[in-house]
């Protein structure tokens, strides 16, 4: 059985984000949304590494249900 992870948000967080490496959660559970602060630990969800080469603004997914992750697909606009 699959678990699903917590719908954090019905729309994506849209934010600016500099060169680097970011976690984005995929559980759902975080406080600090859309990056990981470690609430995962104890499930079968692990945090999505991606980096950006150069600034960039970015729509993370809240939903978790993305076909793209990190990113926001709209999938959040079909879910019930």
């Amino acid at each position: 059985m699959m678990i699903k992870p917590k719908i954090s948000g019905r729309q994506p967080a849209v934010v600016e984000l500099g060169p680097g490496t970011y976690h984005w959660c995929a559980c759902g559970q975080s406080a600090g949304q859309p990056f990981c602060d470690g609430s995962h630990q104890g499930t079968d969800f692990e945090p999505l590494a991606f980096e950006l080469a150069e600034k960039k603004r970015v729509a993370l997914c809240l939903c978790k249900h993305t076909t793209k992750p990190p990113h926001c697909d709209g999938t959040h606009n079909s879910l019930e």
